[in-house]
């Protein structure tokens, strides 16, 4: 996947500062799970599921059924252990993110042929465009940072991986 960094709006004042990380911006350290115990994606995508529904309302039933939906259209997976799940979900009003590492690696059909145990899952309104492909380029930029997959994997508590994800892009 080669995609440039995403640029920030133009913009005289704008112009010479870091781009924000929306990502950074809707993750909190409450929507991340570390050392999940699951063997599959869809063990993943029920764990998710849960953590979404406990915090924002959703129905389980409804994120697993999209995510496996999407991930039955091709492997979210990107390579180097990472993946980046991510579905359009009816009603939602904003983009919802969690990041989520297994204790073990799972299948994942990456294109690499790699397990995966580090995922950040998206999920964005059904009419979502222009912030849905904001965040996948984003997500994407990131994981394909060898840098910030080392130190993500070395994240002890969900402090730190904010930390890291607010971080982003270092210079």
């Amino acid at each position: 996947m080669n995609l440039s960094r995403p640029q920030p709006a133009s913009g005289n004042s704008e112009r010479n500062a870091a781009p924000i990380n929306p990502v950074s911006r809707l993750l909190s350290t409450d929507d991340i799970l570390l050392d999940v115990e699951a063997s599959t994606k869809t063990r993943v995508f029920e764990e998710v599921a849960r953590l979404f529904e406990r915090r924002h309302g959703f129905s389980q039933a409804q994120i697993v059924e999209n995510l496996c939906a999407r991930e039955s259209v091709g492997s979210t997976g990107l390579g180097q252990g990472v993946a980046i799940p991510h579905a359009r979900i009816k009603g939602l009003q904003r983009a919802v993110v969690a990041y989520v590492r297994t204790r073990l690696s799972i299948p994942f059909d990456a294109p690499d042929g790699k397990p995966v145990s580090d995922m950040l899952i998206l999920l964005v309104p059904e009419q979502a465009t222009d912030e849905h492909l904001q965040l996948l380029a984003w997500s994407a930029q990131m994981f394909g940072d060898r840098r910030f997959r080392e130190q993500l994997r070395m994240c002890e508590a969900p402090g730190e991986v904010c930390q890291l994800f607010s971080a982003w892009p270092q210079s």
